[in-house]
């Protein structure tokens, strides 16, 4: 047995259940990243991580999951309690800027802003439920 710390003088136990997971052996099931630069995969995954781990970003990407129809900013307003318009509109920018969110203004009066999900956010709400 491996010993964890000296202060504690606890012992680490082996793990029973040695069982691997099963593997995918169906060709249609395979996860295919060929062609693509693993530096540059590494780097997108950390950033869209960062980004949905922020305060409200899954709050924000509920709606726009649940419907095919865009979600209109003062949606957003009224369901997400606690959030300032600023932290909001933050959020959705950084939303729309790595191509999870697409905005429509409209240029009306009073002013009409609606939101949809590209298909990289389709793909990452996807994978995220």
């Amino acid at each position: 047995m491996e010993t964890i710390g000296k202060e504690t003088g606890r012992t680490a136990r082996p793990h029973r259940n040695t069982e691997k997971l099963p593997m995918i052996h169906d060709a249609n099931q395979s996860c295919d990243f060929t062609g693509y630069d693993a530096d540059t995969l590494m780097k997108e995954t950390a950033r869209l991580r960062k980004l949905i781990t922020k305060r409200g970003t899954l709050e924000i990407l509920i709606p726009l999951c649940c419907s095919t129809n865009p979600v209109r900013y003062i949606k957003f307003r009224n369901t997400l309690k606690g959030f300032s318009s600023k932290t909001l509109a933050i959020r959705l920018k950084e939303l729309e800027k790595g191509g999870i969110l697409e905005r429509r203004a409209y240029n009306e009066i009073p002013p009409r802003v609606e939101y949809n999900l590209t298909n990289k956010g389709q793909e990452l709400v996807e994978s995220v439920s």
